[in-house]
């Protein structure tokens, strides 16, 4: 009987482009596969691809059965399930008749992709909503990027402590996720960013983008005298 696969993966880029990180969990049958690396100068896309083709190869090597990938990324799924078949069929060109990008990756993403005689499911799921494995390979993700130091669990199911089969989310945080995003759309007050340790105010995005693109770095709008306080002494808790 083969064995049913689920997948998590995701990416991170510090700076995007900057530093980065990927990360998966393959979990088939009883056992647990974490996966994960680190690149000096990547995008996001790029790493939730890698992670992905990484994660794909690992399922085929232990299964041929049925997978489920679970991403919280819309280029992946919208790439691989609706966009690839244009891009093949126009010699990997956009319709506008421009190279597709990331093009080395989606290749072995299709061809992992085609490995398997069972169905491919691409289930989307919310980022930072309390989902277990979600959660876990964006840590495995974020800490590469950082240059952590990280340690992968390969072993049995009874033994890992993340709940891969439960995809229930947390209704808070998705609460603080949108109101994260109606954040986004107020006026700043100054930007706050932390790169090596050091924090720094900025009056303008351009200021903070210049200090933080292609580093490892922390960031955030304030909107107020208060809020910028209140960041500065959150980025001075050292992780």
């Amino acid at each position: 009987m083969k064995e049913k696969i689920i997948i998590f993966c995701d990416g991170a880029s510090k700076g995007n482009p900057g530093p980065g990180g990927w990360g998966a969990i393959v979990a088939a049958g009883n056992s647990i596969y974490e996966l994960g690396g680190f690149e000096k100068h990547t995008t996001n896309n790029r790493m939730e691809l890698m992670a992905a083709v990484e994660a794909l190869q690992k399922a085929r090597e232990l299964s041929n059965g049925e997978v489920t990938v679970y991403t919280d990324s819309s280029y992946v799924i919208n790439g691989i399930t609706k966009w690839v078949k244009g891009w093949q069929r126009n010699g990997w060109l956009t319709q506008e008749k421009k190279p597709v990008l990331n093009q080395d990756l989606w290749e072995p993403l299709v061809k992992a992709a085609e490995n398997f005689d069972a169905t491919i499911v691409w289930q989307y799921v919310g980022g930072h909503v309390g989902i277990e494995g979600n959660e876990r390979v964006d840590s495995i993700a974020s800490d590469f990027a950082l240059g952590e130091k990280v340690e992968l669990y390969n072993g049995p199911l009874n033994g890992y402590l993340v709940n891969v089969k439960n995809i229930t989310f947390d209704k808070t945080l998705v609460k603080q996720k949108s109101a994260s995003k109606e954040r986004s759309k107020l006026k700043a007050y100054s930007y706050v960013s932390v790169v090596g340790g050091v924090i720094e105010k900025h009056k303008t995005w351009a200021e903070c983008e210049a200090r933080v693109k292609s580093k490892a770095a922390r960031f955030k709008k304030a909107l107020s005298e208060e809020d910028e306080a209140a960041i500065v002494k959150e980025f001075s808790v050292k992780k």
